[in-house]
C-alpha cells in the first residue's frame, strides 16, 4: 500500500516551475427562469461575477494547495486583462518573477455563464498564434534566471495552444532542465505533440494520444494500450507516460511495465480544469520519485474529486487526504 502520508508531506518541500499558457477565467453565475423571446435560447439573470486564474496557472494553484511552492512562467499581454492576471497572481502569493509582458499579445480570458450547476456557455477572447521569436526569446531568459534563483524540483510544461508552448520554447525548457537535473512532466496538445522529446512524463488524454499518433486506441483493451503507448515512448523517448481516460481510469507505463487504474465511481459536475490537476499532483509524485503506478494512482484520483466541483477548482486537500486513507491507494 503506498504511504501517501509521506506524499503528502513532501508535497510541502516541492517546488513547481509551471510553463506554459495562462489566462483569466472567468464566470457569470446566475439562474434561468425564461427562454428569450429573441431566439430559442435561455436568458440568464446573472447574480455575481468572478473570475480566477486558468489554464497553466491553474496547476500552480493546485500545487499550492497541495502546500507546495509554485511559479509561473508565461508571456501574457500588455493589457488590462494582463493586469488583473498579474493582480490575481499577488492575490494567491504567486511570484509574478516569470511573467513576461507582450505588446504584440492579448491575454486569453474564458467566460464560462453558469445557471445553477449547469454550464449555459463558454465565450473566449484569445490569440492563439505562436510567440514571436523575440517574446519566445525574451520568456527563456526568464525562465533561466528562475532556474538559477530558485531550482525548482520539477518542471511543468502545460499546454493550451494558446502560442506560448513553441517549439523553440519547449526544445528550451528541456534542455535547461537537463543540465540542471531538472525532471519534467508534460501535459501536451495535438499541435507540438511529438516535440517534447526525451522527457521524464508525459500526460496525454486519450483524445490526444489518437490525435498526436494519428491511431485508433480502444481504452478499454490493455493490448490496444500498450501499443500505443509503445509507440509513442519511441518517438518521444520519454521515461515515463499516463495515460487519462475519463471513465476508463488511467494508463501509465514505465520501465516497471505496464499499470492500469481503474476510474472512481463520481458525481460528475464539471471536468473543467482536472487535467490540469492531474498533472500537478503527477508532476509532484514525480518529483518525489514514485513509479508511474503511483503517480498514476494519485493523479487519477485527484482529478476525479475536482470533476465533483462546478467550475474550474483546485484540489481539497483535506479531501484528498481523506479519500487516499479511505480507498487505500496500492
Amino acid at each position: 500500500m503506498m504511504d501517501t502520508g509521506r506524499f503528502f508531506a513532501g508535497c510541502e518541500l516541492t517546488h513547481l516551475l509551471v510553463v506554459g499558457d495562462v489566462m483569466v477565467d472567468a464566470y457569470l453565475w446566475g439562474r434561468v427562469d425564461r427562454i428569450s423571446p429573441e431566439a430559442p435560447v435561455p436568458v440568464v439573470q446573472v447574480t455575481h461575477r468572478s473570475a480566477r486564474l486558468g489554464g497553466a496557472a491553474n496547476v500552480a494553484l493546485n500545487a499550492r494547495a497541495l502546500r507546495a511552492k509554485a511559479t509561473i512562467a508565461t508571456v501574457i499581454g500588455d493589457d488590462a486583462d494582463g493586469d488583473r492576471i498579474e493582480s490575481l497572481l499577488r492575490e494567491q502569493n504567486l511570484p509574478t518573477d516569470g511573467i513576461v509582458r507582450s505588446k504584440q499579445r492579448r491575454t486569453t480570458v474564458k467566460t464560462r455563464v453558469i445557471s445553477g450547476h449547469q454550464h449555459v456557455v463558454r465565450v473566449d477572447e484569445e490569440q492563439e498564434d505562436d510567440l514571436s521569436t523575440d517574446d519566445g526569446t525574451r520568456l527563456l531568459e526568464r525562465i533561466a534566471s528562475v532556474l538559477d534563483a530558485q531550482r525548482p524540483d520539477a518542471i511543468v510544461l502545460e499546454d493550451y495552444n494558446k502560442g506560448v508552448l513553441t517549439e523553440a520554447v519547449i526544445t528550451g525548457v528541456i534542455r535547461m532542465a537537463n543540465e540542471k537535473g531538472i525532471p519534467v512532466a508534460v501535459d501536451p496538445k495535438k499541435k507540438n505533440f511529438l516535440a517534447y522529446q526525451g522527457v521524464d512524463l508525459f500526460k496525454p488524454n486519450l483524445k490526444e494520444l489518437r490525435e498526436g499518433l494519428k491511431t485508433d486506441v480502444d481504452p478499454t483493451d490493455d493490448s490496444s494500450m500498450s501499443s500505443a503507448v509503445n509507440l509513442l515512448e519511441e518517438k518521444l523517448s520519454n521515461r515515463m507516460t499516463l495515460v487519462t481516460l475519463s471513465e476508463h481510469g488511467a494508463f501509465a507505463h514505465d520501465n516497471d511495465g505496464p499499470s492500469r487504474i481503474a476510474a472512481h465511481k463520481r458525481k460528475i459536475v464539471d471536468v473543467s480544469g482536472a487535467g490540469d490537476t492531474v498533472i500537478a499532483v503527477a508532476a509532484m509524485a514525480l518529483a518525489q520519485g514514485l513509479d508511474a503506478r503511483g503517480i498514476a494512482a494519485l493523479s487519477n484520483l485527484a482529478g476525479g474529486l475536482v470533476c465533483e466541483e462546478a467550475g474550474v477548482v483546485p484540489i481539497d486537500l483535506e479531501r484528498f487526504k481523506q479519500e487516499c486513507e479511505r480507498l487505500q491507494l496500492p
